[in-house]
């Protein structure tokens, strides 16, 4: 069986060995991202299936859900063994696909310390800033993370769709470990990001990884390539991204434990230096 090790792995922060295909576990949340799962046993049985097929890097957030993605998590694996959870806050939700900002220092606490709470952790391995609220100093929401992780509460920090600079402002109050960015094949506008996570040995976490846009059509570079390995075109997309850097993190989402397997077989997935090109060009 194909497990996620062959993706190889990476030390956020230097220390916290992760394997590169891990799980973002935004979509086993009802539609809108909003209250329960349609299947709760459903959902279940995909957060059970993550050890078994080598993913150890779980990535949620307080507001998927809200709440309920975390209190998943926590039933369906906790204790959690070798699994890091990573989670965000950030953003609130005021209903189906709503996410306004939020970055009120004491929102970003409370964050922290319910999600401690929900998850059943002493301390989150990877807390991360949704989203940079404009109405806040940005400097307040950089200071209470650093306040948190100061108290032993997370391990390790990072940031979610950020600009370079705003990475740079981040470094001067903590060390910044992770960036989690839009980005997959269709969309490379975080391409600058993505290129100075890898020179500062930072993990970038690319979002919605799996939408490859044009270039899945019949006769296109992608759906080739799917053929030439026996492969689907998602699961191209995601070796793609994997050869595209060291540092990238892939967290492909799913609620079926079929289509899951499906992405974790793209761990062993290996393309050649020509359909490499063939796909860069192509999205060029």
């Amino acid at each position: 069986m194909v497990t996620a090790a062959a993706s190889g792995t990476f030390k956020i922060g230097g220390d916290l060995e992760v394997t590169r295909l891990g799980y973002g576990a935004m979509r086993i949340t009802g539609e809108g991202i909003w209250g329960p799962p349609e299947d709760h046993d459903k959902a279940i049985e995909v957060l059970r299936a993550l050890p078994e097929l080598g993913v150890d890097l779980i990535d949620t957030a307080e507001s998927y859900g809200p709440y309920v993605s975390e209190e998943l998590i926590r039933e369906a694996l906790h204790p959690y063994g070798d699994i890091k959870v990573a989670t965000k806050s950030g953003l609130t939700r005021t209903g189906p696909g709503e996410w306004p900002p939020l970055g009120r220092p004491e929102f970003l606490r409370q964050g922290a310390e319910m999600s401690l709470r929900r998850l059943g952790l002493d301390v989150i391995p990877l807390f991360q800033l949704h989203r940079i609220d404009e109405k806040v100093p940005r400097e307040e929401q950089f200071g209470v993370l650093k306040e948190l992780q100061d108290e032993g509460k997370v391990r390790h920090l990072g940031l979610s769709e950020v600009s370079v600079e705003e990475v740079k402002a981040a470094q001067e109050v903590f060390e910044v470990t992770t960036v989690q960015n839009l980005y997959n094949l269709g969309n490379r506008g975080a391409e600058d990001v993505l290129d100075y996570c890898e020179g500062q040995g930072i993990g970038f976490i690319p979002w919605f990884p799996l939408a490859a846009g044009d270039l899945a059509k019949p006769g296109g570079p992608l759906a080739e390539a799917a053929e030439r390995h026996e492969a689907t075109p998602g699961q191209v997309a995601l070796a793609w991204l994997l050869h595209r850097s060291p540092v990238m993190l892939p967290i492909p989402g799913t609620g079926s434990v079929e289509h899951l397997r499906e992405n974790v077989a793209a761990a062993e997935l290996k393309l050649t230096q020509d359909e490499v090109e063939a796909l860069d060009d192509a999205a060029g």
